[in-house]
């Protein structure tokens, strides 16, 4: 298994217009390891959102490859892009997307509809993660029923419903209040140091970038060669066990041997 979760190789895209044509992405080549969490800051218009469409398997680049978990996704046939989108990739979006007929419960089981899982199942593992995520007594709530940032936190719950090897965030803040802001990125950067969860980020948020791992920086379509370290990567950890320091990509205690 390759130490890097996503690969990315040249990417292109180019959107054509009528007569012309519009390059939304230029030579963007990044990697990122596994339970590593980077934002990527850029305006609006940089081309954030397609890149993270393009990595989700939401979009195609014009050129270029992507690796995903070890698989080119690029190279991937249309009518099997779906398994890829289910099995390795979890969304967390601005607007949530939440079903508002559905119960949180009943969103976080969703992704699992159609994965073999018995219905105990997928109702165990929503339950697992609305505690997670500190729902545990709102699970029965639609979603006009819960604040915003209730509403984003049933939505990270489901992107981790298929246990996938990245999520993807898409101005995972940008609906919420400042005090709501910092309960959700802290949220994510918990998920990262606690259960290895691997997210690629994009803001324009230079606040909520910081408390990633790695912040990196699109602007027209071309990433930057500058990478600054994130305020997670700068944290001092203990293990919970033997109480000594750990590093943050620390999977297992490098003293006691504790899971970490």
């Amino acid at each position: 298994m390759s130490e890097f979760v996503l690969e990315t190789e040249k990417l292109e895209k180019i959107y054509r217009l009528g007569g012309r044509s519009i390059r939304a992405l230029s030579d963007v080549s990044l990697k990122v390891k596994r339970g590593d969490f980077v934002s990527i800051m850029g305006p609006s218009g940089s081309g954030k959102t397609t890149l993270l469409n393009i990595l989700g398997c939401l979009d195609r680049p014009t050129s270029g490859k992507v690796i995903l978990d070890g698989v080119d996704i690029t190279s991937v046939p249309e009518k099997e892009l779906y398994k890829i989108r289910r099995y390795k990739v979890g969304f967390v979006f601005q607007t949530f997307n939440l079903l508002p007929y559905l119960s949180a419960l009943e969103n976080v089981e969703l992704p699992m509809e159609g994965t073999g899982k018995s219905k105990e199942e997928m109702r165990k593992r929503a339950r697992e993660l609305l505690r997670l995520v500190g729902l545990a007594e709102r699970e029965n709530h639609k979603p006009l029923r819960l604040s915003a940032g209730e509403q984003q936190r049933v939505a990270i719950a489901r992107a981790l419903a298929n246990d996938p090897s990245i999520i993807l965030a898409d101005e995972p803040t940008g609906n919420l209040d400042a005090k709501t802001k910092y309960e959700i990125i802290r949220l994510l950067g918990k998920l990262n140091i606690e259960q290895g969860t691997t997210i690629v980020m994009v803001t324009h948020d230079s606040a909520m970038a910081s408390h990633a791992r790695r912040v990196l920086f699109l602007s027209d379509g071309k990433l930057l060669s500058k990478e600054k370290i994130g305020l997670l990567a700068k944290e001092k950890l203990a293990c919970p066990v033997c109480g000594r320091e750990v590093q943050a990509d620390h999977v297992f205690c490098p003293h006691c041997g504790r899971k970490l």
